[in-house]
């Protein structure tokens, strides 16, 4: 990839990924905050298809299914389902316990957004969650300017000689790319889609 095919893939693709955008900035409830969450966690080390699979298959149980339950649940969806129901029911655990899963409630407390995604990524409680999953996590409830560095964005980034393989540090990546952003006019979050759906071909969450 060079920046012409990115500016070339992201004119083509701009419209689907604004509409993208606009539906993850759409109200959410605190129930669908916390299936957000549990989203990006069955997604970590996984794939968004799967972490898309995987929560359909135990939204209903969500809130009130035992380890047991939502690992049954898992089963045949996730790859990794006796670690990640683990990881669900750890922490709805402790989520209830500090905000009784009032999500907006416990989002209300922090004085800005970098703040929250360092609790998300930061706090041992939330099982499964690292500085990118909580990028994502954010992102797909209408936070804006953050970078979910996969794989996918990362190659990319090497390509467009934005990173080297030398860069590892998670919050330096995404300061360059934020540079590159403003260089090349197209907003953190377009170019976090638009970078991923050109290795992947689709717009997922």
């Amino acid at each position: 990839m060079n920046i012409r095919q990115l500016k070339k893939w992201h004119n083509a693709k701009k419209s689907e990924i604004k509409k993208r955008l606009l539906e993850f900035k759409k109200s959410k409830s605190d129930k669908e905050i916390f299936e957000e969450l549990c989203f990006c966690i069955l997604t970590a080390n996984a794939s968004a298809k799967m972490g898309l699979k995987s929560i359909a298959a135990i939204k209903n149980k969500i809130l009130t299914a035992d380890e047991t339950g939502i690992k049954n649940l898992l089963k045949g969806n996730h790859r990794f389902y006796n670690a990640r129901a683990r990881y669900i029911v750890h922490t709805r655990k402790y989520l209830k316990k500090i905000c009784g899963l009032k999500m907006k409630k416990l989002f209300g407390s922090f004085k800005s957004a970098l703040e929250k995604r360092k609790f998300f990524a930061a706090t041992k409680d939330i099982k499964g969650i690292g500085y990118k999953e909580a990028s994502h996590f954010l992102r797909n409830i209408g936070y804006s300017g953050f970078a979910i560095l996969d794989k996918h964005i990362l190659n990319c980034l090497n390509e467009l000689k934005v990173i080297t393989d030398k860069d590892k540090n998670y919050l330096e990546i995404e300061r360059k790319m934020k540079k590159f952003s403003g260089k090349i006019k197209i907003n953190m979050d377009e170019l976090d889609l638009t970078l991923w759906s050109y290795k992947t071909g689709e717009i997922l969450k």
